[in-house]
């Protein structure tokens, strides 16, 4: 992480697609890991794009990159999470790269879609990177390789949800241990909303 970030709107040109996969890898090389267990995270993500030259693509099986976006509301006090219909557990708006090695645009574009709120910016570069075992029902398990930005919503922000979700739900970190968030969901919200409150 660096101290002076970069906060974009969506229509930004440094946010057009690409599928340069050498964008992805250099984005993951420049990320200051602010711990050891993320500068683990970052040398795993980096051999495993170094072995998988198709890992912006799901058809990647073994795993592929993926990038979500922190929801952070207008006050700086809450993050947005919604109730995935597939995995049945509250996370994060994000998803599938599906080729495109602009990650920070990745994340916008599946925090705008999955929230279906408007006017959405990103900050880059990312707040943290996470792998997992993604598993849901009908699919073989595999890992998914996650990039994950800080999203800024604008004052009076309504959200609505598409297929992918059950519910949304605003929440404060206090809150996140109702609904069972796994670590790397917390460790991400903590770094979020501190950089938010420097940036607000």
């Amino acid at each position: 992480m660096t101290d002076q970030p970069v906060v974009l709107p969506v229509d930004d040109p440094a946010l057009g697609p690409s599928p340069d996969l050498a964008r992805a890898r250099q984005v993951l090389a420049d990320y200051l890991a602010p711990d050891r267990q993320q500068a683990e995270v970052q040398t795993e993500m980096l051999a495993f794009v170094d072995d998988h030259p198709d890992a912006l693509w799901r058809s990647c099986l073994t795993g592929h990159l993926t990038a979500s976006a922190l929801v952070v509301d207008h006050q700086v006090e809450r993050v947005l999470l919604l109730f995935h219909r597939k995995v049945q557990r509250w996370l994060q708006p994000g998803g599938h790269v599906d080729g495109d090695a602009n990650l920070a645009a990745a994340a916008l574009r599946e925090a705008t879609e999955e929230t279906g709120i408007d006017r959405l910016r990103v900050a880059v570069p990312p707040i943290d990177l996470d792998i997992h075992e993604f598993r849901a029902a009908g699919e073989p398990s595999h890992l998914h390789l996650d990039t994950r930005y800080l999203v800024l919503a604008p004052a009076g922000a309504r959200f609505r949800g598409n297929h992918e979700s059950e519910a949304l739900r605003w929440v404060t970190l206090a809150e996140l241990s109702d609904l069972d968030a796994d670590v790397g969901t917390v460790r991400m919200a903590v770094r979020g909303l501190e950089l938010a409150r420097r940036l607000a």
